[in-house]
Formats: structure tokens, sequence, C-alpha cells
């Protein structure tokens, strides 16, 4: 259902686009009179239209058009404004397209914070990237007179194209939108593949897939489906010392959502975007944790490390490694804001991925993970095995021996090789010239660190994207192996809905695609305070009371911004006028 109201919103809503940001104040929210469905229904809701109901091949156009740089968001929004203003009045003879148009920024703006700064729009989608090793891309400097990039043929003029390292990508509310309760499918990837372009690289769909998609969805997971996945409508991107937002249309009059009601959704989108950006310095204080609930509890716990461990040493067992997950309900005496969250997250993020994903009027799913499933570049394709653990030490001496008992400890190498010969022998079924380099190194993260592989492989064809990403998945590193055996423990024995936890998490591109495994993370929202995912390798030899240690390391990093005797969170904000 869209807005009967479309054409008084969009005089509203540009005019409000239009406000100089240096008066915040002027801003009024415009109550919101749009309804959402729920997945059952096979729609993410009003304003987004599902690709995933298409089954024709690509849209008539893929475009994206670049204006020149302007040195604050405040103009870059005015000039958004004026080209949406423009786009309304000249559709395109085709029926189905997506375009996007995109404003640089001389300043480098974080894309978090802005996101923070648009926290009046909960009700709509939104989600946030930030790769672990930022990406070179390439970016085409300026516009003719009649919007249309400029092209001399020549990638290597510095007049019209610059590289720039893309730090991270925020978006907000779905220009299309991907999700269904069924596993995700080669016809799903199809789906989302016909709205991008190698011409575009940055129009991507991000979004993340259940751990295990044929198991039953528990509420809090229900607005995600079996697999979410939303173009932006409104994005904000953070390079290497400059920024830019962008807006993007699509539609495709076979799924019942036309041109002009593609706009008339951008437009309700637009009215609720602010230029006006609030960071937060860092010295809030932690959340009063005021209840905390273990799934399993220690003692079930227990038992079913030992269930594990009896399983693998029985004679003719096939069970090499199983891991076995934990989630922690947490309840505070206020409101957590998962993106405040994030920004803390982001302390230790050097070397990890950080990731919001937050369907319509659902919790956030959020965090900050080490390990990557896959990256491709065209048909080039990398993958990790990350496996075993140890803490990290200020002292660099006692550091140096922590790193040296993880590579020669026997048990942990066993864990390690496991996680690492399989993803090569799923490389080798689908790539040519398998390469694994280094064979076994250290990862060191702020306050853990891991047993560390590097694979590279190359695909015969654009698909077997869709072939990676259905043998990687699950991982030894978060279900075991053999896969179905662990899989079919892990069913057995955990309580609760992983949902996304240890799912990929990521995007598909044009020419690129990347992906983390959902760990390290946590579901926050108003109505279940939030929620805690960890899990361990179970191998011969584990410990059940070790391995709990384990899982409370690795929640740590959210746990270590709740006190038990501090005083309620008072942010500290500075607002910026950009």
């Amino acid at each position: 259902m869209f807005s009967s109201s479309s054409s008084i919103s969009h005089c509203r809503s540009i005019s409000r686009f239009l406000q100089d940001s240096n008066d915040p104040s002027s801003y009024s929210p415009k109550p919101l009179s749009l309804h959402f469905s729920h997945l059952r229904c096979q729609e993410i809701g009003s304003l987004s239209m599902n690709g995933c109901d298409s089954s024709g091949g690509h849209v008539g156009t893929v475009e994206t058009r670049t204006f020149s740089a302007v040195p604050t968001l405040g103009a870059a929004a005015r000039r958004l404004a004026a080209a949406v203003r423009d786009l309304k009045g000249g559709p395109p003879p085709v029926e189905s397209g997506i375009i996007r148009v995109e404003v640089p920024i001389e300043e480098q703006i974080e894309s978090l914070a802005w996101l923070q700064s648009q926290s009046h729009s909960g009700v709509l989608p939104r989600c946030y990237f930030s790769g672990r090793d930022s990406r070179t891309v390439p970016l085409i400097d300026r516009i003719d007179g009649n919007g249309n990039a400029c092209e001399n043929g020549n990638d290597n003029d510095n007049d019209n194209y610059r590289r720039r390292k893309l730090v991270s990508v925020a978006g907000l509310g779905a220009a299309v939108s991907f999700s269904h309760l069924r596993p995700f499918s080669l016809g799903d990837w199809h789906s989302i593949k016909r709205f991008l372009s190698k011409t575009s690289p940055l129009i991507r769909a991000y979004g993340a897939m259940r751990f295990d998609p044929k198991s039953d969805v528990a509420p809090e997971w229900m607005e995600f489906g079996s697999f979410y996945f939303m173009v932006p409508q409104v994005e904000f991107d953070e390079f290497k010392g400059s920024s830019m937002i962008a807006v993007t249309i699509a539609w495709d009059n076979s799924l019942s959502q036309t041109y002009g009601q593609a706009i008339a959704t951008l437009e309700e989108t637009l009215w609720q975007v602010s230029t006006s950006v609030q960071r937060i310095n860092g010295n809030s204080r932690p959340t009063l944790l005021l209840h905390q609930t273990h799934v399993p509890d220690k003692a079930s716990w227990d038992s079913a490390v030992k269930r594990a461990l009896d399983l693998m040493t029985r004679k003719n067992a096939t069970l090499v490694k199983v891991v076995l997950a934990r989630s922690s309900r947490i309840l505070s005496d206020v409101e957590i804001d998962p993106l405040e969250w994030l920004t803390s997250l982001q302390v230790e993020g050097a070397n990890a991925y950080q990731f919001c994903l937050q369907p319509p009027a659902s919790p956030a799913f959020i965090g900050n993970t080490p390990e990557q499933l896959f990256y491709r570049h065209q048909l080039s394709i990398f993958s990790e095995a990350l496996a075993a653990t140890r803490a990290r030490s200020d002292n660099p001496s006692l550091d140096l021996q922590m790193g040296l008992d993880l590579l020669t400890s026997t048990k942990d190498h066993n864990e390690f090789a496991v996680v690492r010969d399989t993803i090569r022998r799923k490389f080798e079924n689908v790539c040519s010239g398998t390469i694994v380099e280094p064979s076994k190194a250290l990862r060191k993260l702020p306050r853990i660190q891991h047993l560390y592989a590097k694979l590279a492989g190359a695909l015969e064809q654009e698909d077997d994207e869709f072939k990676i990403l259905s043998s990687l998945h699950p991982t030894p590193a978060v279900c075991g192996l053999p896969t179905e055996e662990a899989h079919s423990l892990i069913s057995e024995t955990e309580m609760f809905d992983r949902g996304m936890y240890a799912g990929p998490v990521g995007w598909f591109g044009g020419a690129e695609s990347e992906f983390a495994v959902g760990i390290r993370s946590a579901l926050v929202g108003k109505d279940i305070g939030a929620v805690l995912y960890a899990g361990t390798g179970i191998v011969d030899g584990s410990n059940p009371s070790l391995e709990w240690q384990e899982l409370e390391l690795k929640t740590s990093q959210f746990t270590k911004l709740m006190k038990q005797d501090a005083p309620p969170l008072v942010s500290t904000r500075e607002t910026v006028e950009l």
C-alpha cells in the first residue's frame, strides 16, 4: 500500500530535504501513515518491493549517475533533492530498472555516525557494513550537463576517475528487498543479481542468512525470514578522506511497483533523513545490567559437551568436531541502542567486520566478527580458515607465550586442521588452482587470537558464486565435521534459535561480493533487551569448564559494556552540522 497523499508528500519532503543543515531546529518529524506486513505474507513492507517474487532476466536498466563533489553534507542533500525532482519528471521507457544517484562529499564523515543520526526513522529498515579490509572502488568524478557520467575511455584519466578506499556503508530504507521463509536458492541469487551490474559497482544488496534455514524460526527472528537482503534507498558511504551520499530507486512493473511508485517511496524516506550528524564521543557510561540468563546454563552445558565427547570417543565414531553455542539474554535498566554498541565494538574492529542489519519493526542484528566466509572479485575467490582460541595479554612476553602455546597445541591444531582442510576440499570441488598460504599462522585480535590460513581459487563462471556460498556454509568453525552429523547433534542439543548467528552476512555486488560469518554477534531490540551469541568447537580433549570460559571470553566484548553496579547510561554526543 502506498500513501494516497504522495503528491503532497513530494512537495513537503523536497522542501524538508532542501532545508539548510545549519538550522536543525526547524525540523519537526512527520507522522508516518505507512503500514508494514509480516514475512509470512512474503513481503517485507509497504515501502519495499520483494525482488524474490521475480522470475525474469536482468532489469531493463542499471544506471549510476554521479555528480561532482561538494564540500558539505547539506550541499549534497540539496543536490540529491533536485536530482530526485528531475527523476520524477522524466521516467525511462523501460518496464524495470534500478537507478542510483550519488553526490561525493569532500569531507570524510563516519557513516555509522550518519546512521545514528537517523534514529527518528526507526520504522524503516537499515543496514551497516564495514569491511575488515577497505576495498578500492573506482568512482566517476563528475557528470555532464545531461546528468550522465563523463567517460573518455581512459580509466587512468585522473580528471574523470579516481580510486578511493571504501571504509563502510550505511543504508536507510530499501529500494528493493529480498526475503522469504524458505531457504535461499539459486533462483533467489539470480533475483538479486538481476538488479546488479559491473558498471554500477556501488549498487549492492546487503543482508544475511540463517545458520539453519530449515529450523523453526523464533519470534525474535521472524522479520528476517530465512534470508533478508536490501538495496538501500538512501545510502551513506565513507571513504578514506571523503564521503558520499546516494539515493536509489528500483522498479519492476511485473512486481507491481512502477517507476512512479518507486519515486514516491523514496520521497517518503527522504522526508525522514537528517543532515545533522551526531557523533558518540566514547565517554558513555556502561548500562546497568539487571538480569542475565544463559541457554544452556552451566550444568546443561557440561552435559552437552560430555555427550559430544562420548560420541567422538566411541568405537568406530565418525564425529570429529561439533560447535556448540550459547545464547545469553540480557535485560538492562535502559533500552540498549544497537548502534551505540556497534560504535564501541569498532574500537576492537581493526581486524574484524562490523555489521548491523535491521528489517522494519525488527530487532537489530549486530556483530564484530573476524571470520571471512569468502570474498569474490570477478572470478577470483578468497576464503579463510579460523579456529582455536587463546586470550591476549598486555604483557608482550606473556602474549607471545600464549600465541606459541596455541601454535604448538595438538588439540588446537587438530581443531584448526579440520576447518582448513574442509574449506580447501570445498574450494577444489568448485575452483581451479586452489592455493593455501599461509597454511597456519596466528591472527591476533585486540582481545583474543586464533589459528589462521588463507585460501584462494578461481571460479569457472559467475554462477559458481552460489555454489561456493552453498558449499562453504556452514563451515566446520561454526558447525563441525562431518557436517551432517554435527548439524544433527546441534539441532538435538541446542534449545534456542541461532537465527542469523553463525550464518553468512555481507553483500552481493555486480563485480564483487563479500561475506563474513556472523559470529561475535547479538540481537538487540527494545522488546527483547539483547541476546548474545557465542560458540566453541568441541573436539577430543575438550574440557567443558574451559570451553565455558571461552564462551565468556567471546561475549565479553558486549558484557564489558554493562556493569552490575554501574549508573544508568548517559550518552554524551557531539552534534556536528554538516
